[in-house]
């Protein structure tokens, strides 16, 4: 055995210049950066969370007056009626919400309204506490119009609840 050689680098068949030159400087950092790529790649990521949904809307029966307040005022949802069917247009605030074209049937039952193409206050039922329009007066064009105005809420809008007169059995009791 030569006098120079380490006895251990003789046993492995590797020189004390090799058995140094493994454990270099630029060695360690790469074995370094290979560590921390490894555990990048293999570490455990969080769940992805997904973005909460609307809050679940219940199909309930309204009355003119407890229909009144879904105007989007004050932070309400914007609904309104046609023919009986109760319609959660809040996605359309722009038109039917509070400054909007259609604002004046927000809240309300539109039904004649949109079936003569007014949006007047006069198109409105008056008497929240009396019957609902029978819609009597109407013509056949006006009656299309109605139709295709609720065939257009019913592929854009959810049905929410119905409308029912004050004194209807299925009414809401109001406090």
């Amino acid at each position: 055995m030569p006098s120079s050689a380490h006895p251990s680098a003789t046993n492995t068949g590797l020189s004390a210049t090799e058995a140094a030159s493994i454990a270099s400087p630029i060695n360690l950092i790469l074995l370094a950066l290979f560590a921390l790529i490894v555990f990048v790649r293999l570490r455990p990521t969080p769940p992805q969370m997904l973005p909460k949904g609307p809050p679940p809307i219940v199909f309930r029966t309204f009355t003119p007056l407890t229909l009144r307040p879904f105007n989007g005022e004050k932070g309400m949802p914007v609904y309104l009626a046609v023919r009986g069917r109760v319609f959660d247009v809040s996605p359309g605030r722009n038109f039917y919400g509070p400054g909007g074209p259609y604002e004046n049937f927000a809240g309300r039952d539109a039904t004649r309204g949109l079936a003569c193409g007014s949006f007047d206050e006069d198109m409105l039922t008056k008497d929240l506490q009396g019957p609902l329009d029978d819609l009597r007066g109407l013509d056949s064009d006006e009656m299309q119009s109605l139709q295709d105005w609720e065939d257009r809420f019913l592929e854009k809008y959810l049905v929410v609840g119905n409308l029912v007169a004050v004194g209807n059995a299925s009414a809401p009791q109001v406090a």
